[in-house]
């Protein structure tokens, strides 16, 4: 699978992501759930709206695809994600897009993909936080909170790499100098990490 990670929205490479429209088509579910911490409403859908339309420009197919509608339902969930091969998984709060990826399975169909190269995972600020090993030093960014009435908070992540992505790094963004708390907090713990300035894009094939 070929990860597009993002500090903020596309970044700075989005030539890499027509390129794989040219290859691979252009179908795309966007994912919004990080965004499931905000009540719903037209301000929550704007913001959800604006990152299908960035995507859109550059020439995909988008369909808003919720994990809430698969909470207990992971045979549904893989049934309906067979029509895409890429998916968009926007910013938000990373501990409430780590739950929602447990509740629905998510989580296990991206493991289950990982080795296909035929797959796209595009994600940006919380939407990449969530492929590390573990989550630790985010609490410090993002409340750790599970809006779904169940207890737990997870901090492990999905480990589909090996460090924690710390996004809005030296950025123009609210976080930014939250994830300078964030930074020495995993230099203390020997916590390993890497820092994206907004516009920063990484791309791996795992």
């Amino acid at each position: 699978m070929k990860l597009y990670l993002s500090s903020y929205k596309l970044g700075d490479k989005e030539g890499e992501l027509k390129k794989w429209i040219d290859v691979n088509g252009n179908k795309i579910a966007l994912i919004p759930n990080s965004r499931d911490i905000y009540e719903d409403g037209e301000r929550k859908m704007s913001g959800i709206n604006k990152d299908s339309e960035q995507l859109k420009e550059i020439g995909f197919d988008v369909s808003i695809i919720s994990l809430k509608d698969y909470f207990g339902k992971y045979d549904k969930l893989v049934e309906d994600l067979k029509e895409y091969k890429a998916f968009y998984v926007i910013g938000g709060n990373s501990f409430v897009l780590r739950k929602a990826m447990q509740l629905s399975g998510f989580d296990t169909f991206l493991k289950n993909i990982k080795n296909k190269e035929d797959y796209l995972y595009v994600g940006y600020s919380a939407g990449i936080c969530v492929l590390a090993p573990n989550m630790d030093g985010l609490q410090l960014v993002d409340e750790p909170v599970n809006p779904y009435n169940d207890d737990d908070v997870i901090y492990d992540g999905i480990s589909l790499i090996d460090y924690l992505p710390l996004p809005h790094y030296k950025s123009n963004h609210p976080e930014t100098e939250l994830i300078d708390k964030s930074v020495k907090y995993c230099n203390d713990k020997n916590i390993k990490y890497k820092t994206l300035s907004d516009g920063d894009v990484i791309i791996e094939n795992i």
